[in-house]
């Protein structure tokens, strides 16, 4: 079963659904929907449509360079059947959706801060500082902390025996002759 895009809309478009035009020089054009091929007659630009793939990707609100994106081109090479070959490719399918969608949330978070105001970067920053206010009870006990290890290390330097240094005497010398 091969799913082919919707020429207008990039909408997945399954077989036995949608319309199939094709023009005098066999070029063929596959729609999801009426609404899709309507607008391909009125000669409108999917890039100018708000609600096609081709509006979001040119406006940025999609992502457009990612090698996820890459496995769903088409391949018209022919493979020999093979069973361990169908089930490594199924579960890479699987794999690579879970990487796809992974970075699709973060595409949405950062197209989402920058829309707030800011980077993600200064998003980050502002979440961390927040945690730190919040948590300002830990920073307090750590000081605290760190303070009396600091006054238990000065008392026992202080009770500590100091060590002299040795004075030689006349008849040793150092190895300096100064006469």
């Amino acid at each position: 079963m091969r799913v082919e895009h919707c020429f207008f809309c990039s909408a997945p478009s399954y077989p036995g659904r949608g319309i199939t035009f094709v023009r005098n020089d066999a070029k063929v054009f596959r729609f999801c929907k009426s609404k899709c091929h309507k607008n391909f007659k009125l000669k409108r630009n999917p890039r100018k449509v708000r609600w096609t793939k081709a509006f979001r990707k040119a406006s940025g609100k999609e992502m457009t360079v990612d090698s996820t994106l890459e496995f769903e081109k088409r391949r018209n090479i022919p493979v020999r059947y093979n069973r361990e070959l169908v089930t490594a490719t199924i579960s890479a399918m699987d794999r690579i959706m879970q990487i796809k969608a992974r970075r699709e949330r973060a595409f949405y978070r950062a197209r989402m801060a920058k829309a707030a105001g800011g980077s993600v970067k200064t998003k980050a920053k502002e979440v961390d500082r927040l945690a730190v206010h919040r948590n300002q009870h830990l920073r307090r006990a750590m000081q605290a902390s760190q303070d009396r290890d600091a006054r238990v290390a000065e008392r026992t330097k202080a009770r500590a025996p100091r060590k002299t240094a040795l004075v030689p005497s006349e008849g040793m010398s150092m190895g300096m002759h100064t006469d």
